[in-house]
């Protein structure tokens, strides 16, 4: 399931950050094995459940190195400025919500030299796929979350997306993944975002009306 994208307007854009702003080396099924966490568990959740403290805290602080080792070797993805500097010239408001800690979240942001409203890290709210953050960033914004756009390369990030009743963009990054029909638009990259912002722009009123109403109908 998913929320169609609006045909009238997006007016605002939230980005997932690894992978679909920045790239990400993060080997998720090895660190599972480094901190005995079944392949079947969400690591976040394995950590937060442990009772011991010192050793939760042990964990997390190896996840936290792992991350920021991981933010000193991103590189920004491909037709990412782009798609950013159209926004800006659109004057849409854009945010991150990640499930990254705050400290490799930034460095990520300002080695990049990325700008958003707002940046969401796992220590604001519940991760993803919770909506939390996208419901807080849509009440902030004053925006009707079906109006806003996220985008990200997972299915924690579509589905987040739905549970806040927001369209959701896949970034498939070129891989065949299991999940495309969870998403509202799917796009090879960014620059396919890009293309159909920039369309959905120039739209003449009654344009919007025939698309909606295809959209709505399944057509």
């Amino acid at each position: 399931m998913y929320t169609p994208i609006p045909c009238n307007i997006i007016n605002g854009v939230i980005f997932d950050l690894d992978n679909t702003l920045v790239s990400s080396k993060l080997d998720f099924d090895w660190l599972r094995q480094q901190l005995g966490c079944t392949a079947d568990t969400d690591l976040l959740q394995y950590i937060d459940g442990i009772a011991d403290i010192s050793l939760r805290t042990q964990l997390e602080n190896k996840v936290i190195e792992y991350e920021l080792a991981d933010a000193r070797q991103s590189a920004i993805m491909p037709e990412c400025d782009e798609l950013l500097s159209y926004l800006g010239q659109q004057k849409i408001p854009t945010a991150v919500v990640t499930r990254n800690c705050s400290q490799a979240a930034m460095l990520k942001i300002n080695h990049h030299k990325l700008q958003f409203e707002r940046i969401v890290s796992r220590e604001d709210f519940p991760p993803k796929p919770a909506p939390d953050a996208l419901i807080d960033i849509a009440e902030q914004w004053q925006l009707d979350p079906q109006n806003i756009l996220y985008v990200g390369d997972y299915v924690y990030d579509l589905q987040a997306a739905y549970r806040a009743n927001m369209p959701s963009c896949l970034v498939t990054n070129g891989e065949d993944l299991p999940f495309l029909n969870q998403a509202s638009v799917v796009v090879q990259q960014l620059g396919g975002l890009t293309k159909i912002l920039r369309e959905q722009a120039y739209m003449l009123p009654q344009e919007h009306d025939r698309v909606e109403s295809n959209v709505q109908s399944g057509n």
